[in-house]
């Protein structure tokens, strides 16, 4: 709409003087408007007293209720005067306005509103603080709209292949529990306690050399081929285990599938943390432990025929073929990370990519985070990157976490479960291991319920401290000569309570947290250093348990790792964050603030 040009004396004339940026025109009664009127010099223009006369004024189709002014205005006989009227009007209204505000009946004042006004006697900045609060009490107790959230049905497919790699991982940690004698006497090393270690930890080697460069292969190649290539040496380790002539032979299998285990162990971690939204993440983290403890019972199941079926071990070794391959021809499939193909500037395929696994309607939220968090921390990492001020706390953190997990203990009842259970005097000892597997996978369903709801802070606590109670109540039946009559029913109730208190929450959260609470400029490396903590932990565990329960002794032994459990309970309670509920980016954000 084309304005018309009007001169400054006729704007004055035609508003009375008052400031009218809009040009609205005053209405004689409801709904009326004065025409638009050339005003001749000398005529006295509308006076005081019928503007005042106005009870409301018509501003785009509503009628606005006005305070009722002053009667008393004037008349302003010529254009000179028109400007003192309009100002001894406006401030007749404004007092007006005043008391008829004063007079309106208000609402029945908020609870911020009276905690205020307790503390009116405040001055200055804080004062102005009150007011401000008073001034937004109303909107306090309005509903903010409901955020939709993605849809967890579109990432679950996407989720589910990549926990095939934990399930590898929890069998190639069972697989020789149950036939680790049968093992020796078939290859010519029974009896020797070093080499039966060395059997069960030479895996945990190769896991060590897989984890220092899958930072680096899942950060050039990205983590859908960083899968695939992790499945070749598993493999091929399989197949060399199972056909092994020797003790050297199947020490080389072992090390190749270890390898491969280490290479999608923070892949896996990675991946699932990257594609999972936000309300369902730590459930899905719960799912990779929920899988190794179903590897780790399939591999007790699978080992069960041995002692009637002579060299059943072989097939055991095979049997972990069959998800390995399903593995890498469903990683075909999936979706790559949004983030790496973020980094990678690869923004259209990225898109595309958030459109599969959360939806098109979250696509442009998503990508809007990932933009914030290339501002806040630009360009790629080194190693060198690790040691930074700004990293190297978070990073020594998560290392750790994964040595506390360690040192508690719990691949020591992972590997030879078995061979304690005998030594306690349980008549069916391959029966107490196969319900060491099922508490587990029942605890892990349990930890997947409340991983978003309690937090995955405080479960490490309550799972820590549960674990050390356990392990304390064994080294005391194992050392007490009164509770002998009881060793062997302490001993498998002790160790069960303890697997399940470690499912809760020890085992699936450090491999939860830590990508969270790792930047993205340096995840993928900073993972890999945790996770070769954990391998090493892990080996030292595996080669020197045998040794140091013959030496020791249960009661001192499970004394040293309940000093570990409840050590790590201080230690989360005082250094790790709580994540729940928390974007990658807040988190990030929230981690750089408190540096």
């Amino acid at each position: 709409m084309r304005l018309p040009k009007l001169s400054c004396s006729q704007i004055s004339q035609l508003n009375n003087g008052i400031f009218n940026p809009l040009f609205l025109k005053a209405a004689t009664r409801v709904g009326d408007f004065l025409p638009l009127r050339k005003v001749k010099s000398g005529q006295p223009c509308a006076s005081s007293s019928d503007l005042s006369r106005q009870s409301r004024y018509n501003y785009g189709g509503s009628n606005v209720e006005e305070p009722v002014p002053s009667t008393s205005g004037r008349t302003g006989p010529s254009r000179t005067s028109s400007r003192s009227d309009s100002l001894s009007l406006f401030v007749e209204r404004t007092k007006n306005a005043v008391v008829w505000s004063s007079k309106r009946p208000r609402p029945r004042a908020s609870a911020t509103e009276k905690k205020y006004k307790r503390h009116s006697s405040l001055s200055g900045e804080r004062q102005r603080d009150a007011k401000l609060a008073n001034a937004t009490a109303g909107t306090l107790t309005q509903k903010a709209p409901a955020v939709p959230v993605p849809a967890w049905q579109l990432s679950f497919p996407h989720v589910a292949i990549a926990t095939l790699s934990s399930i590898l991982f929890g069998y190639h940690i069972g697989v020789v529990n149950v036939p680790l004698q049968y093992i020796a006497k078939d290859l010519g090393f029974a009896g020797n306690a070093l080499a039966q270690g060395l059997v069960v930890s030479i895996c945990l080697v190769g896991a060590f050399l897989g984890c220092a460069v899958s930072g680096s292969l899942a950060d050039k190649y990205g983590r859908r081929r960083a899968f695939q290539l992790s499945t070749v040496p598993m493999i091929v380790g399989a197949v060399v285990s199972a056909f092994s002539p020797n003790v050297a032979t199947m020490l080389v299998g072992r090390l190749l599938v270890g390898g491969g285990l280490g290479l999608s162990g923070p892949v896996t971690a990675l991946y699932v943390s990257e594609i999972s939204p936000n309300r369902v993440r730590g459930t899905y983290g719960s799912l990779l432990q929920m899988a190794t403890c179903v590897g780790i019972l399939g591999a007790l199941v699978a080992g069960l025929p041995v002692a009637h079926v002579s060299g059943w071990w072989r097939v055991c070794f095979l049997l972990s073929t069959i998800p390995a391959v399903m593995l890498a021809l469903g990683m075909e499939k999936c979706a790559e990370s949004p983030r790496w193909l973020f980094k990678q500037r690869k923004l259209f395929k990225a898109k595309n990519e958030y459109a599969r696994l959360w939806g098109p309607e979250h696509v442009k939220a998503a990508m809007l985070d990932l933009a914030r968090g290339e501002q806040q921390d630009k360009g790629g990492a080194s190693w060198k990157a690790l040691i930074d001020p700004r990293y190297i706390r978070v990073v020594a953190i998560g290392a750790v976490l994964f040595a506390f997990q360690q040192f508690a203990g719990i691949n020591a009842i992972f590997y030879f479960s078995s061979t304690v259970f005998k030594s306690a005097g349980v008549a069916s000892d391959v029966g107490a291991s196969v319900a060491v597997g099922v508490v587990n996978l029942l605890a892990s369903c349990v930890a997947c319920y409340l991983m978003d709801k309690l937090g995955r802070r405080s479960l490490m606590i309550y799972s820590f401290t549960g674990m050390g109670l356990a392990m304390a109540v064994q080294a005391a039946a194992a050392s007490i000569p009164a509770m002998s009559a009881v060793k062997g029913t302490v001993a498998l109730v002790g160790t069960l309570v303890y697997v399940f208190m470690f499912a809760l929450g020890a085992g699936p959260v450090p491999a939860l947290i830590l990508p969270e609470l790792f930047a993205d400029r340096i995840r993928a490396k900073a993972l890999s250093v945790a996770m070769c903590v954990h391998w090493v932990a892990n080996f030292s565990v595996g080669l020197t348990f045998l040794y140091l329960l013959k030496k020791l002794g249960t009661g001192t032994l499970y004394t040293g790792f309940a000093t570990v459990c409840f050590a790590a309970a201080l230690f989360v309670r005082r250094y790790v964050l709580e994540t729940r509920g928390r974007s990658l980016e807040e988190i990030e954000a929230l981690l750089m603030a408190n540096i």
